[in-house]
């Protein structure tokens, strides 16, 4: 999480453009029913797939350690589908030892986003895939090894010809796992029922906890149908997050490095909420684990606010109740028991 409500990302306070723009928001047509048309969230739908066939071939490969070198990880080794569809890491160790950069975000809902990782240097999921695959740090593959361990197994070529009528190439390798990626969405959370019409599906503290969401202004960068994903803002607005850190590593700089602009310092993508109760731990750096805790940081250092227990407590609640299904099965903490 990392927003501010009625700033831009540059830190400056927008004055009555703020209010104009939640006024905006608040009337963002999701069409779904009389309630959802009138919040600045809308509910997610139901993933409906054009091409069954491409989205099993991206699955498989998805979760085949042959896409890194020496067969090692597989996509699925750092983005878990039975959880939270990431690692629960706060820092993922690389291929070489040492920790990377960054929290490895979820993987579900993620093409909701309208730029990919932390800072935001990726435009589409095939690109962000292709630099995950071809890292040294991460998959540590090349396309000539991949692309022969693919060409000569006899299951794999006749998927490949049966989706695309070639061999695996780069480009239908990238396609597949887009497409895969396309159809990992989590609807039908309590909120998106809440959203529908179901007044029931929400508990009171939950409700509340939505109230004060958007009263004190989280709903200004958190909005939309992924509850975020589709802007870039300051982490640290009325506060600096990283006082107290014995350094401030490349990674904290945010889309500094990507853009080498010195106003994009400490900018990063903001994050879906969506599923938050299962993607700790929280921020770029994975800092805190407690949910709670990170509802405090955030209403410091991106509102101005010190909260108190109850309001963390609603907030919190409301939050659970953006926990989605995958495949018609409740997303959880505990890995699913089946086969």
């Amino acid at each position: 999480m990392a927003t501010n409500s009625g700033w831009n990302r540059q830190g400056r306070e927008p004055g009555k453009l703020s209010l104009l723009i939640l006024a905006l928001l608040a009337t963002m047509t999701a069409v779904a029913s009389p309630l959802a048309s009138e919040e600045p969230i809308s509910p997610t739908q139901e993933h409906t797939p054009s091409d069954r066939k491409k989205i099993a071939l991206g699955e498989s490969l998805f979760h085949d350690v042959r896409l890194s070198h020496g067969d090692v990880v597989s996509c699925a080794s750092c983005h878990g589908l039975d959880q939270g569809g990431d690692d629960g890491q706060a820092r993922t160790r690389a291929a070489n030892g040492r920790l990377l950069d960054f929290n490895t975000p979820t993987v579900f809902n993620a093409a909701l986003n309208f730029r990919f990782n932390w800072r935001g240097n990726f435009r589409s999921l095939e690109a962000q895939n292709e630099a995950a695959l071809l890292d040294p740090s991460l998959m540590n593959t090349t396309w000539p090894e991949l692309l022969t361990k693919l060409s000569t197994n006899s299951t794999y070529t006749g998927h490949f010809f049966a989706v695309y009528g070639k061999l695996p190439n780069r480009q239908n390798v990238l396609d597949a796992l887009a497409a895969f990626q396309r159809s990992l969405v989590t609807p039908d959370a309590p909120f998106d029922r809440y959203l529908k019409g179901d007044r029931q599906a929400m508990k009171a503290e939950e409700k509340r906890g939505y109230e004060l969401f958007k009263n004190y202004g989280c709903m200004a960068c958190h909005q939309g149908i992924n509850v975020g994903g589709n802007l870039f803002q300051k982490f640290g607005i009325f506060a600096d997050p990283f006082v107290g850190q014995a350094s401030i590593s490349k990674a904290d700089l945010g889309r500094m490095t990507v853009t080498g602009r010195g106003a994009d310092r400490h900018v990063f993508r903001v994050p879906s909420l969506r599923n938050v109760m299962l993607t700790a731990p929280y921020f770029h750096d994975g800092r805190t684990t407690s949910l709670s805790e990170a509802v405090r940081i955030m209403a410091r250092n991106q509102l101005g606010r010190e909260l108190g227990a109850r309001d963390v407590a609603d907030i919190v609640a409301f939050l659970a109740t953006l926990t989605g299904e995958y495949r018609g099965r409740a997303l959880s903490s505990q890995p699913d028991p089946r086969p």
